[in-house]
């Protein structure tokens, strides 16, 4: 009897046990229908304890088909071929050859116009003896290069079409915020337009360190192809053109960054007007403030450009900008470090007027100033040349020539053995008579590579001497 309650105990026990399993992981469950409005209290609060947020509400409600319907068919693809000189063999070195091999280049382009203006990197054509480029609607049109701006890597090119073509037009760069949706439209494989979307994560990003550069940094993801495809808010307006991804790889990882639109824009019409890059300067040195260089230099602010020198015969110098002064806003855009200063700088021409805000001994003075063409150039060895004014070339007793304002600090020595000091007038350079720097330029931009330079200097003695420079 004992034997058989234990059984039957057993029995019930496996039973209970058996369904209890197949209750808790084999029956599927039904799904529940809430018929109550009672809204439970959240395990986890938002952040901003706002209950109201409306963050997701907003992502979900955005549509981006129309600003990628204004795009896509204005973004193409663009093919380069280049020879590149390679390691020569025996046999090419016994005959006296320069072996070569053709390099194919690609990357995207935007249509700025219907008549086939196309604004793409200057990275992804240069150096290329061949362009092509291939409509979203997959024709095929021969294209030349009209001009190229190295500085902020943007080149300008033309095709031709019988009919007119698909274009997106430029928006305001400046008006972008951080935190904006944008779309990132490139054509990076030939495989038509491809669209991803993202928001600006930052403005006046620099690269290089040398507070050269402006980019538009976002989080849309750019591969390698994109460059010089479009960057639109969600008007569908052009605020940038993609550039660079911040990698390891080589890959997206999660940074891209683009030119803004109003630098584009800029260089686009100097190159369609004048040929070349015009850029006007506003004739300050000096460099962003921050804690330590506040600290150092025992002022409270820690934004904004600190000038620590105003350049002679400038419009900074004319409008009686002062050492000490810190930039805060120009035209009312804020400057809170260099890359602000350098973004907005590149969007201006010389003769343009600017509205300058100064902070001056705790107060905030607004002056205007004229931007003006730089007169000033780097030359290999010597230093900085400017153009001469006419009383320089007349103590000199010349027509002609340019002026050394500064010479190079690591060949001081040498050129105060040679006598060339700071004054000298440079009359010639290879020969060639000289009026400007953009004269200077010119005679450096043709040259040979590996031609020397030589110039013709008159010193402070009245002396008229040559030298050959390397």
């Amino acid at each position: 009897m004992k034997k058989m309650f234990t059984l039957v105990l057993v029995s019930v026990l496996g039973g209970a046990i058996t369904l209890g399993t197949y209750k808790t992981f084999l029956e599927k469950e039904e799904p529940q229908i809430a018929n109550n409005t009672t809204d439970n209290n959240p395990i986890f609060l938002p952040t901003n304890h706002n209950v109201n947020t409306t963050a997701l509400v907003a992502a979900e409600n955005i549509d981006f088909t129309h600003a990628a319907n204004k795009t896509i068919h204005a973004v193409v693809h663009v093919k380069s071929v280049a020879s590149t000189n390679v390691q020569p063999t025996l046999q090419d070195l016994f005959y006296g050859r320069i072996p070569q091999q053709r390099q194919l280049g690609t990357g995207s382009g935007v249509i700025i116009s219907p008549d086939g203006y196309i604004i793409t990197n200057n990275h992804v054509i240069e150096d290329s003896e061949k362009l092509s480029v291939t409509l979203n609607d997959n024709r095929t049109l021969p294209a030349k290069i009209i001009g190229t701006d190295p500085k902020t890597d943007i080149a300008l090119l033309k095709v031709e079409s019988s009919e007119q073509l698909p274009y997106t037009t430029f928006g305001d760069s400046d008006t972008a915020k951080i935190g904006e949706w944008v779309l990132a439209v490139g054509n990076p494989y030939n495989l038509t337009s491809t669209v991803t979307a993202g928001i600006i994560s930052a403005k006046s990003r620099d690269l290089s360190g040398k507070s050269t550069q402006s980019f538009i940094q976002t989080d849309a993801a750019v591969n390698p192809g994109n460059s010089g495809g479009a960057l639109v808010n969600t008007a569908g307006e052009l605020i940038g053109i993609n550039t660079a991804i911040s990698s390891r790889t080589g890959s997206y990882i999660g940074y891209s960054f683009a030119v803004p639109s109003n630098i584009a824009k800029k260089v686009v019409q100097d190159i369609m007007e004048f040929g070349n890059v015009q850029n006007g300067i506003l004739g300050v040195i000096g460099g962003s403030l921050n804690s330590n260089y506040a600290e150092k230099l025992g002022v409270a602010e820690t934004e904004g450009f600190y000038v620590d020198d105003v350049e002679e015969d400038t419009g900074a110098e004319e409008a009686g900008i002062k050492s000490g002064d810190i930039i805060k806003k120009i035209d009312n855009i804020k400057i809170r470090k260099f890359s602000d200063l350098r973004g907005f700088l590149d969007s201006k021409r010389p003769n343009d007027i600017v509205n300058v805000t100064l902070l001056r001994d705790g107060k905030l003075k607004e002056v205007a100033v004229t931007l003006l063409k730089n007169n000033r150039y780097i030359l290999p060895v010597i230093g900085e040349i400017k153009n001469a004014k006419p009383e320089d070339l007349r103590k000199y007793k010349t027509k002609n020539g340019v002026k050394i304002t500064k010479v190079n600090g690591t060949y001081s020595q040498y050129l105060q053995n040679e006598g060339i000091e700071e004054g000298n007038i440079i009359t010639a350079i290879n020969n060639i008579k000289v009026n400007n720097i953009q004269d200077v330029d010119n005679i450096l931009k043709n040259r040979d590579t590996y031609q020397p330079i030589s110039i013709e200097l008159i010193n402070s003695k009245g002396e008229t001497n040559r030298y050959g420079l390397r």
